[in-house]
């Protein structure tokens, strides 16, 4: 059956890709990047954030060459390789994965929330608040998702303006000696970068809404380069401003170092950095839960509506059983591995099956 083409009304112009990718890749990871990534590397973890955000340039160019040949998204890419039946079923995988997205970076911010601010603050309660505001975002479409990931960005930017404070008292020859670690070690940093760095393989779900996608490569590109540069800055700072055994006690380090803002007008700048978070985290979990409404539709052929009720219902259920320290980690570590081998495994063996599928389909059609 011939896939419905989508109307220009509904595309995005090709710079909001930017916006989306950036926004998908600052989320909850920022608060605590830093104490993960230099378990393995140390205080050479910087190198790690490169080394990571190098890497991801190149899946992203896979990504697009994907989307390119098969002339669709990440379900149109499985349909070219294995057929409409076996495709589908493939691609029916990562609603969970996107599923386990929501779940993952909703609970450990409420977790914030709950340690930082309000300990009798309720999950259910808070959870499904937050999950109306979504869905009503949602079912604006998806330029109105895309606009909300527009001023989650725009809008709490000033934020990066905050770290300046601990530049004051921050002595950055903690991170010397440079290279100082094997590069094994520098690897496991790049590797326990994934749950950070995981959002830009939207692109694989969203590239038919995109107005002529291939001006919109660039936008895809700097936003990861912007993304790396932001994650690398903040990481010396938070070097330099903690000793490494100080850094290790510290859950969010980046949450603590704002203990230090001193206001006229405000005495505990982290609230208002965990409030500004709950705009930073509202499109995460708009376009997370976009993408598996959306897969809904394309794979059982269900109105996308239904699909997001589904999911939301889902959400709500599961997130009352993830109620200690150690299920929140445990759902943490478990998405950073599947997210680390869907970006850095999968998309790499998915791009050579299609083009090898390319190569054998162009054979077959010169016979």
């Amino acid at each position: 059956m011939q896939e419905q083409p989508i109307p220009d009304r509904l595309k995005i112009s090709p710079f909001l890709v930017f916006y989306l990718i950036m926004s998908m890749q600052i989320g909850i990871g920022v608060l605590s990047y830093q104490r993960v990534i230099a378990k393995d590397a140390g205080y050479d973890a910087w190198i790690s954030i490169l080394f990571a955000g190098g890497c991801i340039h190149v899946i992203l160019w896979m990504i697009y060459k994907i989307a390119e040949t098969v002339d669709g998204d990440f379900v149109t890419a499985h349909k070219y390789l294995t057929g409409n039946l076996i495709g589908k079923t493939i691609s029916s995988i990562f609603i969970g994965y996107f599923f386990l997205y929501v779940l993952a970076i909703t609970r450990t911010f409420i977790e914030v929330i709950q340690v930082w601010m309000f300990p009798e603050l309720s999950t259910f309660w808070f959870s499904l608040g937050f999950m109306i505001l979504c869905t009503y975002i949602i079912f604006g479409g998806f330029r109105t998702v895309v606009g909300i990931a527009l001023f989650g960005l725009l809008l709490p930017a000033y934020l990066l303006l905050t770290f300046g404070w601990a530049i004051e008292f921050s002595n950055f020859y903690n991170l010397l000696p440079i290279w100082d670690h094997s590069v094994m070690e520098l690897l496991n940093g790049s590797y326990n970068m994934s749950l950070t760095f995981i959002g830009f393989e939207i692109i694989l779900f969203i590239y038919p809404f995109i107005k002529e996608p291939k001006k919109s490569k660039k936008w895809a590109h700097l936003a990861v380069l912007t993304t790396t540069l932001i994650y690398t800055i903040l990481a010396v700072i938070t070097f330099a401003y903690y000793s490494e055994d100080l850094l290790a006690k510290q859950i969010w380090p980046t949450l603590t170092m704002w203990k230090i803002v001193e206001m006229p007008f405000v005495e505990r700048f982290e609230y208002i950095g965990i409030a500004n978070w709950n705009l930073i985290m509202l499109p995460n979990v708009c376009i997370a839960i976009w993408i598996s409404s959306r897969l809904i539709k394309r794979i059982f052929n269900i109105r996308q509506k239904i699909g997001v009720f589904f999911v939301v219902s889902a959400f709500l259920l599961v997130i009352n059983f993830i109620n200690t320290r150690e299920k929140i980690s445990m759902v943490n570590d478990f998405f950073g591995k599947i997210g680390f081998g869907f970006t850095f495994i999968y998309i790499p063996l998915l791009f050579v099956a299609i083009m090898i599928a390319k190569s054998v389909k162009k054979k077959v059609k010169k016979k």
